[in-house]
Parts: structure tokens; sequence; C-alpha cells
């Protein structure tokens, strides 16, 4: 599904980049180290999270787009680097739970994964 699809959507604010870019999946957590270790190339990712390394990290996992949920904006830094990285960030004003329930609506679905004995 395209991000443009999903901004129009959901009332999505684009912050910078390419709405055209598709999202195969989700992802939902704060934790950066979560995100390295679980996210899929091409998920979309919610996050309150509103620092640069956010885009770091979306950048090492091919993400197709960071969501900053409950209202929060991103850093001047993280808008520069997701600029120079070429990753779409976008805001909602709802909160993660809320939004992620709203993704799975369109059609947007998470992937399957094993806790590992967990």
């Amino acid at each position: 599904m395209r991000l443009s699809q999903i901004a129009k959507a959901l009332d999505l604010e684009p912050r910078c980049g390419d709405l055209e870019a598709e999202a195969s999946g989700g992802y939902v957590s704060d934790l950066m180290s979560d995100v390295i270790a679980h996210a899929e190339a091409g998920d979309l990712w919610l996050t309150v999270q509103i620092h640069a390394n956010i885009v770091a990290v979306a950048a090492m996992k091919e993400l197709s787009g960071i969501v900053l949920t409950g209202g929060r904006e991103p850093e001047a830094e993280t808008l520069r680097k997701a600029e120079a990285k070429k990753i779409t960030v976008l805001a909602s004003k709802l909160p993660a739970f809320e939004l992620a329930g709203r993704l799975y609506q369109l059609g947007l679905r998470g992937r399957e994964r094993h806790a590992g004995g967990i």
C-alpha cells in the first residue's frame, strides 16, 4: 500500500519524504534495538521517538517510513537526516495503539514473529 494512500485515509501529516513509497507491513516499537532485531524491509514503523537516531535505524532496515504518533513532532536534525537518507516521516495525533488498529483495518499487517523460546 502506498504511503500516500495511508496518509490520506488516516489523516497523517507528511513531514518529509516520498509518499509514493510502498509499505508492505507494519511495526510498532519505541525500542530501537527491537526494531533493528525484528522489523523487516518495507515495514512502516510507528513510534513516539523523535530524535535523529530513528532515521539511521529506518535506513539500515530499509523501512518504508516512520510515523511519529501521539502528536509528537520530529526534531529539526531528524528531518535533516531523513531528507538526506530519503526516509519518509509522517506525524499523527493518534496514539500508536489506535493508529495500529486503523492501519490493520486498511489491510496493512504485521508479520508473524517468533519469540525464540520466550
